[in-house]
């Protein structure tokens, strides 16, 4: 279903991405705003709240990454990061700094419209499995854990696999896997029963 209140931020130095991004998502019924460098972006949120924002990654002068850094991990709408030039440690540096999620050039326009769709109604959504689930309880090196990779550890101690915790909480397979990664490194689990075993445990010692 179309939203009329949802703006999307186009930031792009191609202007034929931005042009067929603008009609990809105004066809669908959302509102856009598109911008040649993260100059103009930034400038533009200062008094403007966008609902979403692809951003690319290699633009001339400031970078997609500087301005994801300038944005900072609590910036309120979804940022998903789009490159032509896309790789693991590439996705894994943005996710890091806060992106929602990364997509890779050239891009089907159905799947780029259902993923925005989905980071939407996931962030409407947002709050997870009930209070009542143990996993929510206090455990060891909660406190190291971002946000997002708390919602992560959430969906797989409660069982998701990476599609479906993909699914409920708008990103892709691979960006759950990134978040997997870090997760256990943190927590120092060697694999997921491992790391489901240590989140558990610990909930019921507390």
């Amino acid at each position: 279903m179309a939203n009329q209140d949802s703006e999307i931020f186009v930031v792009d130095d191609d202007p034929s991405v931005r042009d067929a991004l603008r009609v990809v998502f105004e066809l669908e019924g959302f509102r856009v705003s598109v911008f040649p460098d993260g100059a103009a972006f930034l400038a533009a949120i200062r008094t403007r709240s966008p609902e979403c924002v692809l951003l690319d990654v290699h633009m001339p002068g400031r970078s997609g990454l500087d301005v994801l850094n300038e944005l900072g991990v609590n910036f309120g709408a979804p940022v998903f990061m789009i490159s032509g030039q896309g790789d693991i440690p590439m996705a894994v540096e943005a996710i890091k700094h806060g992106a929602h999620d990364f997509l890779e050039k050239p891009f089907d326009a159905d799947t780029i419209v259902t993923r925005v769709r989905e980071a939407l109604e996931a962030r409407a959504n947002r709050g997870g499995p009930k209070s009542g689930d143990p996993i929510l309880a206090p455990f060891l090196g909660e406190d190291q854990l971002t946000p997002r990779e708390r919602e992560v550890l959430e969906r797989i101690a409660l069982g998701a696999s990476n599609k479906e915790a993909g699914r409920q909480l708008g990103i892709s397979p691979r960006t759950i896997e990134v978040h997997r990664a870090r997760i256990m490194e943190k927590l120092g689990a060697r694999n997921t029963a491992d790391l489901v075993r240590i989140v558990y445990s610990d909930a019921r010692r507390n």
